[in-house]
């Protein structure tokens, strides 16, 4: 709201795969569940974007991780891409493939509790439970 939207451009680690996006504020949220500690070796941190904006070049892969879940990937050089929740089609894509991206806010974490001792984020932001977490990506309120 009031922020002009700005145009982010990405690649892999090798530059197969391009990435454009748009988004109004760079806004960061970032995972501790296992996968995508085994994934990345490290939290995984995605960069908020405008619905319908990111376009993938190359030779992007994707891995369905779980029911809800599916992981991207470059086919070249295997650098994660995005995290994308199969219910409505939405990829999230890594922060650390665009320039300057790493300067937004971190604003969400999910999987809180799963976060291991040895790291933590600073800051004053929402955190999501696993339990929360869940609810929010399968839409179950259970």
């Amino acid at each position: 709201m009031g922020d002009a939207a700005q145009t982010l451009h990405g690649r892999c680690l090798c530059g197969a795969v391009t990435l454009t996006v748009q988004t109004e504020n760079p806004r960061l949220r970032a995972c501790h569940c296992d996968m995508c500690r085994q994934h990345t070796s490290g939290m995984f941190i995605s960069v908020d974007t405008l619905s319908g904006t990111l376009d993938v070049r190359g030779p992007a892969q994707s891995f369905a991780s779980s029911e809800w879940a599916e992981r991207g990937f470059c086919g070249t050089c295997g650098s994660t891409l995005w995290y994308g929740t199969v219910h409505d089609g939405v990829r999230h894509p890594a922060a650390g493939l665009f320039d300057g991206a790493a300067l937004g806010e971190m604003t969400l974490e999910f999987f809180a509790d799963q976060c291991p001792q040895g790291y933590a984020l600073t800051g004053d932001h929402q955190k999501l439970s696993t339990e929360e977490t869940i609810a929010m990506f399968t839409g179950d309120d259970a």
